[in-house]
């Protein structure tokens, strides 16, 4: 990195103090207020594919075409892979908290815009800036969230956050069957409320997220080490105060070359040369999970539909979508005591293996017993998709973390929103055609075999980051005795 952009050397010991600090209020204030999107997310994603009727009515929605309805789905997901990439970059550039207040506010202003469609065109851009928003807060949030919580409770808490998606997709899935029931609400307005309810969750969290501060970990690094210290001395007083707890005295330090800005060349070496393990580690961990997700639940709906008699999907979606989250949340403590390495591996080997098994049983079983499979298998995975995030979040440098996360969100996406939903898509025609609902057990399996070479990668690649400082993962670039 060039030395114009230098501005100073300092020792901090702001990384220390951080990590030493007990579970609090104001880390409860973190886990509400950053990582509360994850439900919108889901809240979104699943109120979109449960209206895919309602909005092609040209009476009471806006008569959209099915091939509309998959351009949506397709815009949002171009949307998401480049909000990510954009915003990542500007979040380690500009710091965290600016920018997980404009992604917020994009998502916001979309979602509420979208409530207001009067034609297809209006409803499209808007399902592009809302997935612009949404790709851009992965990137914010993640990094400020694990520069914020002690490296003891790091992975559950980073887990359990990415594995809320889940409870979102419940809760949208169980809205709909009143939002889009006629009998209760007019089919004119019960789409536009579904929108206008995701609108107002985020400016409820956005009122929450205004009181989290700005990384000391980012402000340190670019040159405002006195704004650091104010805030983590904040942070210390605040703990110490309504915990009722005396805070020990840190010894460890770190010294970092401060600098205002960081070059795109220097991130990109960072991720391909010095840390090439680790990128074919966060591939394959995003890869397999996207193609897992999109194996089982972009055909569950129709598969429910189309060869199991159910009329309405909502309660059995909503089903699959709690075993998600808890999953996620019973799974969590374990990757930070059995630790990183095991828990992935272990995650992704199992549900690979649960997930094969399914689609070899897959002619014989109800419309109940898929759910009670479906259940089982993601009851490991959601916990092994969220530790795709968390690991992408902890193992390379600060200054490239939230493009890195970006980067590697964006490739999950497009694979899993894009090339998924094509083939799978494919399966489902055909196996409508011939009435064989085995005709889709090859999409399980592509999922199943990705699945468990991500678990293997992990077992042979992974960082066992648990209980460590995010600078003892990855030396910060800035750091006086890294290599630049």
């Amino acid at each position: 990195m060039s030395s114009d952009v230098q501005t100073g050397t300092i020792s901090t010991d702001i990384p220390a103090r951080l990590d030493r600090l007990p579970w609090s209020r104001f880390h409860w204030m973190i886990v509400i207020g950053l990582g509360a999107v994850w439900i919108l997310d889901g809240l979104e994603v699943t109120i979109v594919g449960s209206m895919s009727e309602a909005l092609k009515s040209t009476d009471t929605g806006l008569g959209l075409t099915s091939a509309q309805i998959g351009l949506a789905g397709a815009v949002y997901v171009a949307g998401a892979c480049i909000g990510a990439l954009f915003f990542g970059q500007l979040t380690d550039r500009f710091g965290r908290k600016k920018l997980f207040l404009i992604t917020l506010g994009v998502y916001t202003v979309a979602t509420v815009l979208t409530a207001f469609s009067m034609n297809p065109t209006w409803y499209l851009v808007c399902r592009f800036f809302t997935g612009t928003g949404i790709g851009g807060e992965y990137a914010a949030i993640n990094s400020a969230i694990d520069e914020l919580i002690p490296k003891l409770y790091r992975g559950r808490i980073d887990v359990v956050i990415n594995g809320s998606y889940w409870l979102g997709a419940a809760g949208g899935a169980l809205l709909t069957l009143p939002l889009l029931d006629p009998t209760l609400v007019n089919p004119e307005i019960g789409w536009r409320l579904a929108f206008g309810l995701g609108g107002i969750l985020a400016i409820m969290i956005l009122v929450v997220r205004r009181h989290v501060p700005e990384s000391p970990r980012w402000l340190f690094i670019h040159g405002r080490d006195e704004e650091a210290e104010t805030i983590v001395a904040g942070i210390e007083k605040r703990v110490a105060e309504e915990d009722h707890v005396e805070l020990e005295p840190v010894q460890d330090t770190i010294t970092i070359r401060q600098r205002r800005t960081i070059g795109m060349a220097e991130i990109a070496r960072t991720v391909f040369t010095l840390y090439p393990r680790r990128t074919v580690l966060c591939f394959s961990l995003f890869v397999g999970q996207a193609f897992l997700y999109n194996a089982f639940f972009f055909t569950y709906g129709d598969t429910l539909t189309t060869f199991l008699g159910v009329e309405r999907t909502g309660g059995y979606i909503a089903i699959f979508a709690i075993s998600n989250f808890i999953g996620a949340l019973l799974l969590s403590r374990l990757f930070d005591t059995l630790g990183r390495r095991k828990m992935i591996a272990g995650t992704y080997l199992i549900s690979g293996i649960l997930l094969a098994i399914t689609g070899l049983l897959l002619g014989g079983l109800s419309a109940g017993l898929l759910t009670l499979a479906g259940s089982i298998v993601f009851f490991f995975a959601s916990a092994g998709a969220s530790s795709a995030y968390l690991t992408a979040s902890e193992i390379f440098p600060m200054e490239t973390r939230a493009l890195c996360i970006a980067f590697f969100y964006a490739i999950g996406t497009a694979v899993g929103g894009i090339t998924g939903p094509l083939l799978f898509g494919t399966l489902i025609g055909n196996a409508a055609e011939s009435g064989d609902i085995t005709g889709i057990a090859p999409g399980y399996f592509i999922g199943a075999a990705l699945m468990i070479i991500g678990g293997i990668v992990a077992a042979f690649l992974g960082v066992d980051a648990e209980n460590k400082s995010l600078e003892d993962i990855a030396e910060p670039l800035t750091a006086a005795d890294a290599t630049s």
